[in-house]
């Protein structure tokens, strides 16, 4: 693996590299594929984003429980 001076972006390599291995494996194509126009890609990547923001405030809702739970212990 190409080492940068920085172990948080070598994870995300790391991780993007695996990630596309599982995507090849899942699906049988990369992001080098052809098949799909322009407002297709931008479809996949909205509905991406749209799922990170689910995520996020999934997270965020978890957080704010713990924060209250610890907060109440005091």
């Amino acid at each position: 693996m190409t080492s940068t001076t920085d172990r948080n972006v070598d994870k995300v390599i790391s991780k993007m590299k695996e990630r596309a291995s599982v995507g090849l494996n899942k699906y049988g194509v990369t992001t080098e594929r052809t098949d799909l126009n322009l407002l297709e890609w931008l479809t996949h990547a909205q509905e991406e984003a749209m799922d990170l923001a689910i995520y996020l405030e999934r997270l965020k809702g978890d957080l704010v429980k713990q924060e209250s739970l610890i907060d109440n212990r005091l």
